[in-house]
């Protein structure tokens, strides 16, 4: 499976416009900008904490269980 069919485009989408970094929805979320890259890109994210899930979500006016759709 190529990057691009993992990566979760709808949360780059919801980033970009609420005008958001990745650096600034990592501190909101109090993880690294490295692991949220991750998550965009679908590296990581299938088995992340659901206090992770919450914090972008919440950052980001998401609904939290999308991550794990």
């Amino acid at each position: 499976m190529n990057n691009d069919s993992k990566k979760r485009q709808w949360l780059i989408d919801a980033r970009h416009a609420a005008n958001r970094t990745q650096a600034d929805v990592a501190q909101s979320a109090g993880i690294k900008q490295r692991y949220y890259s991750a998550i965009e890109n679908g590296d990581r994210g299938s088995c992340m904490p659901a206090r992770v899930a919450k914090g972008i979500a919440k950052t980001l006016g998401l609904d939290w269980q999308k991550f794990y759709e």
